[in-house]
């Protein structure tokens, strides 16, 4: 049905509101890159309207740090944009504070926790390979 895959890959010792807020993060910046991933409004039997929403699945997986930098590396080397979350962030209460401490890191030394994107089927699960589905 769908010539991409959207997936978002959490480290997996994270705790759980830190897996959400993740998520949450990293799912803005791709509805950010992709709009067209968003549908029409939802409208309940009483008519009442909702937000519309991503008309695509998210496949959320997990891996260990080295499995997160890896899939960091990869998507790094076959071009394809991410939206990334680094463990400092956590530490941080707003935008610009997220993007000053994210600065301070390189590839090579960033503690990824969370990584979402969105291309090509095949590229996605070669970027991703490693990963397991999150439970």
């Amino acid at each position: 049905m769908f010539d991409t895959k959207f997936a978002i890959v959490l480290r997996q010792d994270l705790a759980v509101w830190q897996k959400l807020n993740v998520t949450a993060f990293l799912t803005s910046g791709i509805v950010a890159q992709f709009p067209d991933i968003i549908g029409g409004p939802y409208r309940d039997r009483a008519g009442n309207l909702y937000n519309p929403m991503s008309i695509q699945p998210v496949i959320v997986l997990s891996a260990d740090q080295a499995t997160m930098s890896a899939i960091h590396r990869r998507a790094l080397e076959r071009g394809v944009t991410t939206s990334l979350y680094v463990e400092e962030m956590f530490s941080t209460g707003f935008d610009a504070a997220n993007r000053a401490v994210f600065a301070e890191f390189a590839p090579e030394d960033a503690k990824v926790v969370g990584i979402a994107l969105r291309a090509e089927k095949k590229v996605v699960d070669k970027i991703t390979k490693g990963a397991r589905m999150h439970t």
